[in-house]
């Protein structure tokens, strides 16, 4: 076992901090249903945007990306769009405004808003319920696995298994690990809701922070005394038509890991990510913690700031950490234990350098913190699923009436049985990488469509959502059956006509959602889009009225913060690996794009999120 007494104290300490904030926050959490889902709306934007940051900064993530940099170099800053992290640029130009207009607690609550009542709006209100739980346990499931794997670097099983009444198939000992420490994650995300999720990730992106500075600083300090021997083009960021990136005579399998990735035409692959992406992000926030923090906040203006905060809080820090195990992998890699049997596995870079390199004390620190990554990714995806059953299924359908003291237990017993079905999920899961590329592919593949049309087309209905999203969601499930995860990315758009075609003919084959119904929604979100008939009645009724004009603006903005987010991930990959000229341009870039949105995103805001 790797781990010292000091570094166990330190875990210890971090692990019994977050629960007596669980405690501590308990009695206001159960005071009201707002208080335990969004914090009452009283928490300021930093600190929920330093939450959503810390929420991302989850330990399977930064173990694929530590993968990915290590095998692509400054090419990987582009992989990431799979999810696409440029959506957290439309969500800061325009569409957090949308929905925080919106005043209400879940994506599915929300539905009501855009589709009124009736048998379209309950049809697209339980199928968002559905998508949302089936997202949040996929998540949960993809944490889990990614924890145990690598919590079993640090603590062997052989030194756990005396104590243990009952024997565990090797193929199951990253599970127990994760049990163990989703416990901790349940225990105060249950009893303190929102609040004591956010003030838990405030530690824990404080650990992160300083633990990512230690090992950058490791990591240049290596690199003063060894060179790093990696393919030529792995040092730029450009490509042209094929990846162009050969490993032979310097660590042959990582070809094999290129090759079963399937980025080898990388400018398709790119192409395929950029039309994904902009899809995706137009979409809005799937139904998950990224959609609650927005919910949470005071007032739209704060939405839009919140949303803005995340990629300049996580990037830069992030990357430091990322770049610096890369590079110690890199250098170290003979002395890295990678194998799972008689298998190189390269998801076992960041354990694998966490244990060779990291001192005493700051192995403990950063332990904590990556568990506490976990955790917080964990408690908020919990507090998501825990929001759609609790408030769309129980308050709506089952006790319209209930005290805030039962619908505080019905969260717990909600929380506790959606913490053992994401485990048993979890035990059923082979690896990270096939559990993302499921999730960015398969699962969000199915939400695109409805959720476009859902902002910007006025005829489109609660019916036409039901039927995009419901026959997509079915495709989603069955693709993985029949498709490599390699090439789930190329299967996006037979998911997307699929979904279009539910959404069209659902559409136009029942009536248009009332017009009432949309009048007030077009007045209180203020959607720019194909609603000029709406724009019209509304008019019409209230002649002051001034319509959303601003769709140039959003897409400068948005062009602008694609570039300023793209040059936030390469300025600490350049710093790590000492290169002058790459770090000098992209904090060039940084400052060029920042003096821009300070202009016009900024500056605006007071304009753009008027209520």
């Amino acid at each position: 076992m790797k781990l010292h007494l000091l570094d166990m104290l330190v875990i210890l300490a971090y692990v019994i901090t977050v629960l007596l904030i669980g405690f501590i926050v308990k009695k206001r959490a159960q005071s009201s249903k707002g208080e335990y889902l969004l914090g009452g709306n009283r928490l300021p934007w930093y600190m929920l945007g330093l939450s959503n940051a810390s929420g991302m900064f989850d330990i399977s993530g930064t173990s694929w990306l530590v993968m990915i940099t290590f095998v692509y170099g400054l090419k990987s800053i582009w992989i990431p769009w799979l999810w696409p992290v440029f959506n957290q640029i439309f969500l800061m130009m325009y569409l957090s405004i949308w929905l925080r207009r919106s005043k209400v607690t879940t994506g599915a609550e929300w539905i009501a808003t855009r589709f009124g009542k009736g048998r379209g709006a309950t049809l697209s209100h339980n199928v968002v319920i559905i998508y949302a739980l089936i997202g949040c346990l996929g998540f949960l499931a993809y944490g889990f696995v990614g924890l145990g794997k690598f919590v079993m670097i640090f603590v062997p099983w052989d030194i756990i298994q005396p104590y243990i009444p009952f024997e565990v198939a090797p193929k199951y000992i990253p599970h127990v690990y994760g049990i163990i420490f989703t416990l901790i994650a349940t225990t105060y995300a249950i009893l303190g809701g929102m609040v004591s999720i956010v003030w838990a990730d405030v530690v824990q992106y404080s650990i992160m922070a300083v633990s990512s500075f230690v090992i950058a600083i490791i990591a240049i300090h290596a690199l003063g005394d060894h060179s790093l021997v990696v393919p030529d083009s792995w040092r730029s960021p450009f490509f042209g038509w094929k990846l162009n990136l050969d490993w032979k005579g310097i660590i042959d399998q990582v070809n094999t890991v290129i090759a079963n990735d399937g980025y080898s035409l990388f400018s398709v692959f790119m192409m395929m990510l950029l039309f994904k992406g902009i899809l995706v992000s137009a979409a809005g926030p799937a139904p998950n913690y990224d959609m609650q923090k927005i919910l949470a906040t005071k007032n739209p203006k704060e939405a839009a700031k919140m949303s803005g905060s995340v990629s300049f809080i996580l990037m830069p820090i992030r990357y430091l950490m990322i770049a610096g195990f890369a590079v110690l992998g890199l250098i170290y890699f003979d002395k890295l234990n990678l194998k799972v049997g008689n298998i190189i596995d390269f998801e076992q870079i960041l354990p694998s350098a966490i244990s060779e390199f990291v001192p005493v004390g700051f192995m403990g620190l950063l332990l904590a913190g990556l568990m506490a990554a976990f955790m917080s990714t964990f408690a908020g995806t919990l507090n998501a699923a825990q929001a759609y059953v609790v408030n769309d299924l129980y308050l709506k359908y089952v006790n319209k009436e209930a005290t805030p003291k039962q619908v505080s237990r019905m969260n717990y017993v909600i929380g506790i049985l959606i913490v053992i079905i994401s485990i048993l999920l979890g035990m059923a899961v082979r690896n990270i990488d096939s559990v993302l590329k499921w999730i960015v592919s398969a699962l969000w593949g199915s939400y695109i469509a409805s959720n476009v049309l859902k902002w910007y087309w006025w005829r489109f209905n609660g019916t036409g959502y039901f039927w995009g999203m419901i026959v997509s969601l079915v495709a989603a499930m069955i693709f993985p059956l029949y498709i490599a995860d390699s090439q789930m990315l190329y299967f996006f758009p037979v998911l997307l006509v699929i979904s279009i075609i539910g959404c069209v003919i659902g559409t136009y084959s029942t009536t248009p959602t009332n017009e009432k119904v949309l009048m007030d929604f077009y007045k209180n979100v203020k959607p720019w889009g194909f609603w000029k008939p709406i724009e019209r009645k509304v008019r019409e009724i209230e002649p002051e009225f001034k319509p959303n004009r601003f769709f140039k603006r959003d897409m400068f903005n948005i062009f602008i913060g694609i570039i300023w987010q793209t040059a936030l991930v390469a300025l600490p990959i350049y710093i790590v690996t000492l290169d002058n000229t790459g770090w000098i341009i992209s904090l060039a870039i940084v400052f060029i794009t920042t003096f821009i949105l300070k202009k016009t995103w900024w500056d605006k805001l007071d304009e753009l999120a008027a209520e």
